[in-house]
């Protein structure tokens, strides 16, 4: 695997290594070795799956805080997405800042997102699955959000949201 740094501090961009041949490919998904190896501390105790029908489906931006918060290990298991972490870290050096990137069954890619850090994606295609570990039990009391359209930190989705759940549309704004 290789871990790539992004804007937002202690948040990589890990691309698989895949071995190839007539079969097809097989790719490392998880190594806790790898990781340490790259200064990331990560035990995951949970795993979640999620669907999207329709291309521009927006999920996020959620967060854990105390007593539960999380670090996330995001990948896109069908069609494709564009994912996106946000520092909302006091004190972060990358505080407020977001970074982006494509995550596809085909290219294989994933997102590691440090605790303190609110997570989204939108589908880029019809039929979207993604598959992501979790270093925190879901905790309902610690679950938050912002808006994925918060002026605030004007994340540059790659297309227009058309499903938006209830609870996204309504997460309030922030004032920073």
């Amino acid at each position: 695997m290789r871990f790539t740094e992004t804007a937002v501090a202690g948040a990589k961009v890990i691309d698989p290594t895949p071995h190839a041949d007539d079969r097809g490919r097989f790719m490392r998904a998880w190594c806790a070795r790898e990781f340490a190896d790259a200064g990331i501390n990560f035990v995951p105790v949970q795993a979640n799956m999620g669907y999207s029908v329709r291309k521009g489906t927006i999920r996020g931006m959620h967060y854990q805080t105390e007593p539960a918060p999380e670090a996330k290990l995001v990948r896109c298991t069908r069609g494709a997405i564009f994912d996106v972490v946000l520092d909302l870290r006091p004190g972060s050096p990358s505080y407020g800042q977001w970074y982006g990137t494509e995550l596809s069954a085909e290219n294989g890619r994933m997102l590691f997102l440090p605790e303190g850090c609110a997570h989204g994606c939108i589908s880029l295609q019809d039929s979207t699955e993604i598959y992501y570990m979790t270093s925190a039990y879901y905790t309902p009391s610690a679950a938050g959000g912002v808006r994925f359209d918060d002026p605030a930190f004007g994340i540059q989705w790659p297309t227009e949201a058309t499903v938006v759940s209830d609870q996204d549309r309504n997460w309030p704004l922030v004032k920073r």
